[in-house]
């Protein structure tokens, strides 16, 4: 819907992601191959552990964008981003992480952290736009293809 909508951006709508909408959930991962490949089982199990922190953007009807995280204690950390390619470059995704940011916040979390393919260009560089810094490097830390992390962070004590 994004790209041929002629709704404006502002009509995006956050909300807490539930069980029915995990199969659309699981679609758009599939069709995100820089987002973290969940099988549907493993998207069942983080909604489990972490129901409070996923998130889902709605354009009208349809899913533009998904979002998980946890914490634990005063950290936190964004597990997987995933935008629907028509919506892409609209603020779907900064919207998404500010959303989180905004639990995390009130979970009392001072710090967030995500890891992200070290050749993902893109993905830093939108990183980088919203303030997260790198914090280090994982070898090895994605496979098909083999590739380090940078482990990206955000002090969210000031939020």
């Amino acid at each position: 819907m994004c790209a041929e909508s002629a709704q404006p951006v502002n009509a995006l709508i956050i909300t807490g992601c539930r069980k029915e909408n995990l199969r659309e959930v699981h679609e758009l991962l599939g069709g995100s191959p820089e987002a973290a490949s969940w099988s549907g089982d493993a998207l069942e199990d983080a909604f489990e552990r972490y129901p409070s922190y996923m998130l889902v953007a709605w354009q009208g009807d349809e899913i533009a964008g998904f979002i998980a995280g946890r914490a634990i204690a005063d950290e936190s950390e964004i597990l997987n981003l995933a935008v629907k390619t028509s919506c892409r470059r609209q603020g779907v995704g900064k919207a998404l992480v500010k959303s989180l940011l905004e639990v995390f916040a009130r979970a009392a979390a001072l710090q967030v952290f995500l890891e992200v393919r070290e050749f993902n260009a893109p993905a830093i560089a939108f990183y980088r736009g919203l303030e997260f810094s790198d914090a280090g490097r994982r070898e090895g830390y994605y496979h098909e293809p083999e590739e380090a992390a940078l482990l990206l962070s955000l002090s969210i004590k000031q939020r």
